[in-house]
């Protein structure tokens, strides 16, 4: 099975376990084209039975010389294929001659999923660096910044989640202390992610956590604080027209998916991806489920901001500038 997900320009800031997200080498400073692409970005679709689809996670550039300036730093994709078993295809990108493999257009056939493109902050061009990760059969993307690291790895150690992290990430350990909360709770998934992002809402210094979190049945997606936008369509068959495939285009998003025009769909995105009316904001502190029937559950368990927020001025340059807005 070739493997892709819905394509996106999405992005993430690591940091370097034990630091505050210090700069890394030749990173950069500032967005030179103005167009906001360096700027995390997220992307899950919950198709609730599996659907064909093909995607790109990268549009072709016009110009090479143009494009080198943001070039992104890894792209990736997970979904749960039609046996339920996760699989994931991801590649660090060192230079623009590297996106082949995001710019390829991709078939593949799932029940929900999760892509994701990097524009780092911090941390090599390493597959341990890309998004998705899994980890106890579960995929999982994020989008933000989080500081406190130290504190962190000593919460995974005593929860014995340590060894889940193999490389260098804000995003992955996020996950594994999710993890961690959830083999607490025996399992409860929706309950280890209150548990974890609530700890890390009173402990961390947190800048943005944005998250999507697909099993081969449900999906979750958290807004955390009001940082950046994070938007999901409860798409019925064929759209608002009542007739239309899943038809996709953004600046660096292109899906289609002929099967969603008879079968209804949730799309969670950064943006939105189409002229739908039916997108809504999710509020600061609002965390989805969507369960297996497509049924969307809607909670608040934290406070809308976290009892350390960061903002802008205090992450280095590099971390800044992967966070901009578009």
């Amino acid at each position: 099975m070739t493997l892709c997900s819905l394509s996106c320009r999405f992005a993430v800031s690591g940091t370097v376990a034990g630091q505050p997200a210090p700069a890394a080498r030749g990173a950069r400073s500032a967005d030179p084209s103005g167009s906001g692409l360096w700027m995390c970005r997220l992307f899950g679709l919950q198709a609730g039975k599996p659907v064909d689809a093909e995607f790109w996670l990268l549009e072709a550039p016009d110009s090479l010389a143009a494009q080198s300036h943001r070039n992104p730093d890894g792209a990736g994709i997970g979904t749960f294929g039609p046996d339920g078993r996760p699989e994931v295809s991801k590649q660090p990108i060192a230079a623009w001659r590297d996106t082949d493999f995001a710019r390829a257009a991709r078939h593949l056939r799932g029940t929900t999923f999760v892509a994701h493109v990097r524009y780092a902050s911090t941390g090599a061009h390493t597959m341990a660096n890309t998004h998705p990760f899994l980890q106890d059969g579960r995929l999982f993307a994020h989008n933000g910044v989080v500081q406190g690291l130290p504190d962190l790895d000593r919460r995974l150690a005593e929860l014995g989640t340590a060894d889940l992290v193999h490389g260098e990430t804000d995003s992955e350990r996020v996950f594994a202390l999710i993890t961690g909360e959830t083999r607490r709770r025996a399992g409860d998934l929706h309950r280890g992610i209150v548990d974890a992002i609530g700890w890390i809402a009173v402990e961390l210094p947190v800048f943005a956590l944005n998250l999507v979190l697909i099993t081969a049945t449900d999906q979750w997606a958290l807004r955390y604080p009001d940082t950046h936008e994070l938007y999901v369509l409860d798409r019925p068959a064929g759209g608002s027209s009542g007739s239309g495939a899943l038809e996709a285009h953004t600046a660096r998003i292109s899906a289609r998916s002929p099967h969603l025009a008879v079968q209804p769909s949730v799309v969670i995105a950064s943006e939105k991806i189409d002229d739908d009316p039916a997108w809504r904001l999710l509020d600061a502190g609002e965390l989805l489920h969507i369960g297996p029937s497509l049924r969307i559950s809607s909670s608040t368990p934290f406070p809308p901001e976290p009892r350390h927020p960061l903002r802008e001025s205090d992450l280095d340059p590099a971390a800044a500038a992967s966070q901009h807005p578009s």
